[in-house]
């Protein structure tokens, strides 16, 4: 093992790590709408608490000395409640649209990967073994996250409804697993593609989930579409092996 498995801070990607990444985009879609829609808080509330938990659990995970499955994954879990909000906000309460807050994000993320390929020279996950690495992880986590969240609301709302958006991103998460196969893309640009549209795929699921009826939604309860997410969430992180690994390819971009 080199020195830098053994600082890695995050699991290895397995298809385990996308089952509990799409499970727990959904949880943070149908969790962000329990507190900013059910509780009747606001968004702006809304992305203060959850951006509060976020900023602690970001914190923790710096600060620990090893891969902590619980911890990393409260982490994505917040990244995704916060994104919900955050998203919600940037698209509704401050007028801008699904276009405008999908482009503003877009180029949040853009700007993250930038700055993060800029100072480290890859934005590879192979490399998140530093705290400025994690840092840069993770904000860019977040607005991919936050991305993911406005994507999946932009096409949901435009035509295809909840279960049609669902349907649009699993394809274009199985194209890019079926571009990871041939070995022809680079598999960093792939992870992070990945990365992005487990979250609309998430949020639309999501919303599939609790929406009204008439509105295309299933109805069911915010709270306890969370709570069952959420245990499927700890049942997956239980039964699929969780260790500290590298990202399947081995070329930095």
């Amino acid at each position: 093992m080199t020195r830098q498995d053994a600082l890695s801070k995050v699991p290895a990607v397995t298809l385990g790590f996308w089952i509990i990444k799409i499970l727990a985009t959904t949880l943070g879609e149908t969790g962000g709408d329990t507190v900013s829609m059910s509780m009747n808080l606001g968004y702006l509330v809304g992305t203060g608490i959850f951006l509060t938990i976020l900023v602690a659990l970001v914190i923790a995970q710096i600060t620990a000395k090893k891969f902590h499955p619980a911890l990393y994954w409260a982490t994505i879990v917040a990244s995704t409640t916060a994104g919900t909000t955050m998203a919600d906000f940037a698209t509704r309460s401050m007028g801008i649209g699904y276009a405008g807050g999908s482009t503003l994000l877009l180029a949040c993320v853009m700007v993250s990967l930038f700055a993060w390929h800029r100072s480290e020279g890859t934005i590879s996950v192979n490399t998140v073994s530093t705290p400025r690495v994690e840092a840069f992880y993770w904000l860019t986590i977040t607005f991919s996250q936050t991305l993911g969240t406005a994507l999946g609301d932009w096409v949901a709302d435009s035509g295809p409804g909840y279960e049609g958006g669902a349907l649009i991103f699993g394809a274009m998460l199985a194209l890019v697993a079926l571009a990871y196969y041939t070995k022809r893309f680079s598999v960093v640009a792939l992870f992070w593609i990945a990365f992005i549209l487990t979250r609309p795929l998430g949020a639309t699921v999501g919303d599939l989930l609790d929406k009204p009826i008439d509105a295309g939604g299933l109805d069911l309860s915010r709270p306890m579409a969370s709570l069952v997410i959420g245990v499927l969430v700890i049942l997956c992180i239980l039964i699929f092996p969780q260790r500290a690994g590298r990202h399947p390819g081995e070329t930095a971009v």
